[in-house]
């Protein structure tokens, strides 16, 4: 299956879950350059770059036909590819940082990226990890330029900003606009006194200004540079790159943002009798169905994402607030756990987009057959009341997710979290039982254990999907 097709120099296609790069004889030499210097070595040895190998001619098949003077590189498959319309702020900035890192330390060798784009990055738990090797290049040495900086801009940096000053979710900007946001479409956003504000009058107004007076040709902005002076030129482009990068942290999110579900741990966690032997529920279970893939569903702060993660599992966390999944994105890196958290609604999941539906797939497509648990903890009577899915959909679903076992809560009507949902209209629920919910999950898995939890109007299941 061929996953990528826009660089002219290769492309990638997986095969039995490995994931293989067609790389065209005229850029291989200098993609095997690339890898052969010391500090590209550094760099995978760090987690920074993906782990490349060439492989022998074994592969080759259907997928390299039209390249047949072409070499095979085999990439690390990252356990879970996700895309920048999926992250909170906080993973796109940390995306934007490992560009510039890059870029700055490959200067030294006299070496470069050819593009700047969040889709060069994918992340291994909460490590950004840059994939697209076909983007190194050397560098003319006299030349004081890096293209990429208009790409970089409007992909990193005018989606953070925006995000962080008008409260835009990633998601609708970035799903819309694969290419980042143009500086002409924030300025339209901004009020006059936004427009001479530091952090926009250089990356927004200025460009804004000069491109009505240049007009649409453009034709001195790509116009080639080259001084005398190779260090001088060096000099310049690593001003440039420092400069961006104090622009990115400018525009990073922050740290004390709040929404309304943000704090939702800290005020229901000891407050309820049930969440200790909640807790000791999923502990053992997890414990006892030693899982490699974990995908939470409505992780909220991550509390039972660690505890998977802390067993030795590798754990995709997903709910739909980006406050939360930028907390859980900071706690999982300042811990070191093997946890990537991504803005998912469950109920309305990342579709497929791109070159006819197939260049980046919907969150579904990705996640079925991938994980061997399945966590839905005090979740499914949202999807039930706010998102009115029935009880059998959420329940098929649940079994497309996991490949072997499910531990879920079902909160009946009669809990107190419901009624405020239903806001009056219990009715609609009355049927919602525990002896249909079990006769409901039977269908598609056996029942291991469950257990009412304390004196509530909750229950905890650990199931075994049916073969």
């Amino acid at each position: 299956m061929s996953t990528s097709f826009r660089d002219p120099a290769g492309y990638l296609f997986s095969r039995n879950g490995r994931i293989f790069r067609v790389v065209r004889d005229s850029a291989n030499n200098e993609l095997t350059a690339f890898l052969e210097l010391e500090r590209a070595r550094e760099f995978v040895s760090s987690g920074l770059v993906v782990r490349t190998n060439r492989v022998d001619a074994s592969v080759h098949g259907p997928e390299i036909k039209e390249l047949p003077e072409a070499t095979v590189w085999e990439h690390e498959r990252i356990p879970f590819p996700s895309f920048p319309y999926e992250w909170p702020p906080e993973m796109l900035h940390a995306a934007g940082t490992l560009t510039l890192h890059l870029a700055t330390e490959l200067l030294k060798d006299g070496w470069g990226l050819k593009d700047a784009t969040p889709y060069n990055i994918l992340f291994r738990g909460p490590q950004p990890v840059f994939v697209d090797l076909l983007s190194f290049e050397r560098r003319d040495p006299a030349d004081p330029t890096w293209l990429p900086y208009a790409q970089f801009v409007r992909t990193f940096l005018l989606p953070l900003l925006v995000n962080k000053h008008f409260g835009l979710p990633l998601a609708s900007l970035l799903t819309t606009h694969r290419d980042g946001l143009e500086p002409e479409q924030v300025y339209a956003m901004l009020s006059a006194l936004q427009k001479i504000r530091p952090e926009f009058i250089t990356l927004v107004s200025g460009p804004t200004w000069l491109g009505s007076r240049q007009g649409s040709s453009g034709s001195e902005l790509y116009k080639k540079r080259s001084l005398d002076n190779p260090e001088k030129a060096r000099f310049i482009l690593g001003s440039l790159l420092k400069g961006l990068r104090g622009k990115l942290d400018r525009a990073a999110p922050e740290g004390t943002r709040e929404s309304n579900w943000s704090d939702y741990m800290s005020k229901n966690r000891y407050t309820e009798a049930y969440f200790p032997e909640k807790e000791a529920f999923v502990r053992e279970a997890v414990a006892g169905s030693k899982p490699a893939m974990v995908l939470d569903v409505g992780c909220n702060t991550g509390f039972f994402s660690g505890i998977a993660a802390n067993a030795g599992a590798s754990v995709i966390s997903i709910d739909y607030d980006p406050v939360v999944v930028g907390k859980v994105w900071q706690w999982a890196k300042s811990e070191g756990l093997d946890i990537q958290p991504l803005v998912v609604d469950l109920t309305r999941p990342t579709p497929s987009i791109g070159w006819r539906n197939k260049e980046c797939a919907g969150f579904l497509d990705r996640a079925r057959g991938t994980f061997d648990l399945v966590l839905m903890l005090a979740v499914i009577h949202h999807m039930l009341v706010t998102e009115r899915i029935p009880l059998m959909e959420i329940v098929e679903l649940a079994a497309e997710l996991t490949t072997k076992m499910l531990i879920i809560e079902f909160v009946a009507p009669g809990d107190q979290m419901f009624r405020v949902l239903t806001r009056g209209r219990d009715h609609l629920h009355e049927d919602l039982t525990v002896e249909l919910f079990e006769a409901t999950v039977l269908k598609y898995f056996e029942i291991v254990r469950s257990r009412r939890l304390g004196e509530s109007e909750r229950w905890i299941y650990l199931l075994r999907k049916k073969v």
